[in-house]
């Protein structure tokens, strides 16, 4: 039978994806959990207008994406940090540190999308890398300077 999936399945499909399943699995399971609708001939039509709508809707969202990555490798952020007699700081910059000085400049980002190679607990220059998806991963140059 084949179904359309409203939803992603782990180890049967994505959403948005039109697969062949057991006609068991579908009215048993797929479609009673509102995780898969039938196509029909009357619904084929809507069917593909949906998966043209979502290719759109991931297009959009795609090049929005690749936009904030460029605007992010263009960032020269700075952040104010106390400091020790050697140059350390006193606590390690964290993902919410981050957060906040790309917010003030404005770029919304979320603190699980920070990933530091190292922790920063020194002044200076140090890469910082935002995950924006899997593929596209920008790094920007964080100078910390003394408080």
């Amino acid at each position: 039978m084949k179904v359309f999936l409203l939803k992603d399945i782990v180890h049967v499909g994505m959403a948005e994806q039109v697969i062949d399943v057991a006609d068991g699995y579908a009215h048993n399971f797929l479609i009673p959990r509102k995780l898969a609708v039938e196509v029909t001939a009357l619904n084929e039509a809507g069917l593909v207008g949906r998966i043209k709508m979502s290719d759109k809707r991931k297009e959009v969202v795609a090049s929005k994406t690749s936009m904030l990555a460029e605007r992010i490798k263009s960032l020269k952020p700075t952040l104010k940090a106390k400091v020790h007699d050697n140059e350390r700081l006193y606590g390690a910059v964290s993902e919410k540190d981050i957060v906040a000085v790309l917010g003030a400049l404005g770029v919304s980002i979320a603190p699980r999308q920070v990933i530091f190679e190292k922790r920063i607990v020194t002044k200076g220059l140090h890469p910082i890398k935002v995950k924006l998806s899997n593929t596209l991963q920008p790094t920007f140059t964080l100078k910390v300077v003394a408080e």
